[in-house]
């Protein structure tokens, strides 16, 4: 009998972050980079199946204006299987648990081209609009 996917919160393990990095072929950190940015996230979350990691999620930000679904990540194995929308759902609860009571907290994210449909099924608004400007990016690198 196959077991549910468990979840995970605040213990994902370097090495978990970084397998499931390395499973959807994103830009490999150091392990130091790696360490340091599960270290201050405000929030992760961990898809377990069988005990295996299978997906992830992870949030950073100030946690009063403004915090940001950083990674969200799911094993190709397990994709369109729930697990991407669960690990969503369970970092915009726990931004709705940290807003302070009388306030409006913004949770933002970049996605992957391609992927605007699944994050506007789940309530996110695609920028730009018509009061609202494109998101934009810098990579700063050794040799700039």
């Amino acid at each position: 009998m196959k077991q549910e996917v468990q979840y995970k919160e605040n213990t994902i393990t370097v090495q978990e972050y970084l397998y499931l990095r390395d499973s959807v072929h994103w830009i490999p950190l150091s392990l130091e980079q790696a360490e340091r940015a599960l270290a201050n996230s405000i929030y992760t979350v961990c898809a377990y199946d069988n005990g295996k990691p299978v997906g992830m999620g992870r949030m950073v930000g100030d946690g009063v204006v403004i915090v940001y679904v950083q990674d969200l990540i799911v094993h190709p194995d397990l994709q369109s299987r729930g697990v991407g929308k669960e690990l969503l759902r369970r970092l915009i609860s726990h931004a709705k648990e940290i807003r302070l009571p009388g306030t409006q907290l913004m949770l933002d994210l970049m996605c992957a081209k391609g992927r605007e449909q699944f994050y506007s099924h789940m309530g996110f608004l695609a920028r730009p609009t018509e009061t609202l400007g494109p998101g934009m990016i810098m990579y700063l690198r050794e040799e700039d």
